[in-house]
């Protein structure tokens, strides 16, 4: 059977009934597997993992597109985050026998449907881009861009949708694209220097000359005095989490910055994990501080 993971993104992180309308429109398709939901109060979003059929994905991803925009008012929203629309970013992923190219292929369809049907703009990025500078999400979404200044310019310039109207309305804009795997990972600091901070998340990503497949931003967490630094990897074979892990230690030292915990948002792929413990657990024999082998203990 040919598989489609979509992960969506949605600018709501704080109201439980519209995730809980979201979730409702994967349990209506019986083909479908709802793996994980995840709510961020900070950053008003929410992402939803589902696994679906490749011939439900269409329908599937009209419809979650449809309840965000009826029920998320670009408007009025707010949060950390920066955010297009009330469906910000809606991936495909391939899975078993599905191809980059099926994906790509169902991308359009969906995003023209959208744009015809409920006249949302839609801006297609990663392999579906048709605009090479557009195959960066940061190149069309980002800190210093987002729905407010795109009120202001879209139909002009770079601003012009792949699909739907030159128009913002309430559901405002989605991001729409084929992409393979990633692992967005957030780690916490003990400080609220959220200048030390996006000093750290520079020197790690790949547009500041860091690792070469990690895109991160820095935030300060209100309430807890703590900054986050939020990454997504895109191929965590060639950037494994613990390096990542390692490097923002170390980079954090060098303020005095201490990690505090961190965390995976949605599915992680399970080599990563197990490539993650083998890495600390192989340490800490080297350094005798879990295994004592001539104790024989554990």
């Amino acid at each position: 059977m040919k598989l489609v993971e979509l992960v969506p993104n949605f600018s709501n992180g704080r109201d439980k009934a519209v995730v809980g309308l979201l979730e409702k429109c994967v349990e209506s398709i019986p083909s479908a597997k709802l793996l994980d939901s995840e709510m961020d109060y900070d950053h008003n979003r929410s992402v939803i993992t589902v696994v679906c059929p490749i011939s439900d994905v269409v329908g599937l991803a009209f419809d979650l597109i449809k309840t965000a925009a009826e029920n998320i008012d670009m408007d009025v929203q707010k949060g950390l985050h920066p955010r297009f629309g009330s469906t910000d970013v809606m991936p495909l992923v391939p899975l078993e026998d599905t191809s980059m190219e099926d994906c790509v292929k169902l991308s359009h369809e969906i995003g023209k449907k959208v744009g015809n049907e409920l006249k949302i703009p839609v801006f297609m990025y990663a392999n579906s881009a048709l605009d090479p500078k557009r195959k960066n999400l940061e190149n069309i979404r980002n800190k210093k861009f987002q729905i407010e200044e795109l009120r202001k310019a879209i139909g002009m310039g770079d601003y012009v949708p792949d699909y739907g109207p030159s128009k913002i309305g309430k559901a405002g804009a989605t991001i729409m694209g084929a992409r393979d795997l990633l692992i967005a990972y957030n780690i916490y600091l003990n400080s609220d220097d959220i200048q030390a901070g996006r000093k750290i998340a520079s020197a790690i990503r790949a547009r500041d000359g860091g690792f070469a497949y990690v895109k991160s931003l820095a935030f300060r967490i209100p309430g807890n005095n703590l900054v986050q630094i939020s990454m997504n990897i895109v191929n965590y074979r060639k950037n494994p989490v613990y390096r990542i892990f390692e490097a923002v230690r170390s980079e954090a030292a060098g303020y005095g910055i201490s990690i505090v915990k961190s965390e995976f948002i949605g599915m992680v792929p399970r080599d990563a994990i197990v490539d993650t413990i083998n890495h600390y657990l192989m340490s800490d024999i080297e350094n005798k501080n879990i295994l004592d082998f001539k104790a024989g203990k554990i």
